[in-house]
């Protein structure tokens, strides 16, 4: 799965995408189950390699200023599991480093999906040099990881430019024509399993550099999609904007991504 964090602050300011993502959460468990644990890819936790990330217990990071006393003290201690990251370190033949604590991109986004911090989690950081065709790659070698019970989740945003942010009047200002094109882009060329376009999408999508001045809130999309296999069409399961630029898009990955999607409609 993708889901679109946006803004540290829909950790106290859910909005519509927030108010998704917990539904999802109990979909999630009536429909796949509750997972075993949640591979996590954030755009927010970076390193020049692919790196397993364990610890017995993570603890929220506050790593951005500015915001609200209310935003710092909020918590999300999550578990890990020393010996699933072991296992799949050696499996995939990935360094594994003793590090603890979850970005913002991670945290905010589990507190809607997993409220009770109850489910183990393993980030795997996000090499933001990789290509889009790299990540995929990097994902489809996570693919027996979602056959066995992990959700392999990756969390960014469908559009990510902060300084058409700031001229946003409000939250809830009019999407501007390109940040809907490129959304409306990337989900058609998502159905038609379009996997060349989609990795190609800084040349090919409508206002890609505008909507993605660095891509690395989009990189996450890729890693998740490529666990969820070729064969399988990304399936777009929420649509929204915030800012008038900032997409809140979320994406479903593999052979039960239709269900989740029938699911979450009905």
């Amino acid at each position: 799965m993708f889901v679109s964090h946006g803004s540290p602050m829909i950790a106290l300011e859910p909005g519509e995408a927030g108010a998704f993502m917990q539904r999802l959460g109990r979909t999630l468990d009536a429909v796949w189950g509750r997972p075993k644990a949640v591979l996590a890819i954030s755009a927010h936790t970076t390193a020049r390699e692919a790196v397993l990330l364990d610890t017995d217990r993570h603890e929220a990071v506050y790593d951005f200023g500015g915001f609200p006393p209310a935003l710092y003290q909020l918590r999300y201690d999550a578990p890990g599991d020393r010996a699933l990251t072991a296992q799949i370190g050696e499996t995939l033949a990935l360094p594994v480093f003793d590090h603890s604590g979850l970005d913002h991109g991670i945290w905010t986004s589990l507190r809607f999906l997993y409220p009770d911090a109850d489910v183990p989690v393993i980030p795997l950081t996000l090499t933001a040099h990789a290509s889009p065709a790299q990540l995929i790659e990097l994902g489809e070698k996570l693919q027996a990881l979602s056959r066995e019970g992990v959700l392999i989740l990756g969390t960014g945003s469908i559009t990510h430019n902060l300084r058409l942010l700031m001229r946003a009047s409000s939250e809830g200002a009019p999407e501007m024509a390109e940040s809907a094109a490129f959304r409306t882009w990337f989900a058609e060329r998502s159905a038609a399993r379009d996997w060349e376009a989609l990795a190609a999408y800084r040349t090919q999508a409508p206002s890609a550099a505008l909507m993605h001045p660095t891509d690395e809130h989009l990189l996450p999309w890729y890693v998740a999609a490529g666990a969820g296999g070729r064969e399988e069409a990304p399936i777009r399961i929420h649509e929204g904007v915030t800012f008038g630029a900032l997409g809140m898009d979320a994406y479903a990955f593999g052979p039960q991504a239709q269900r989740l999607s029938q699911a979450l409609a009905g």
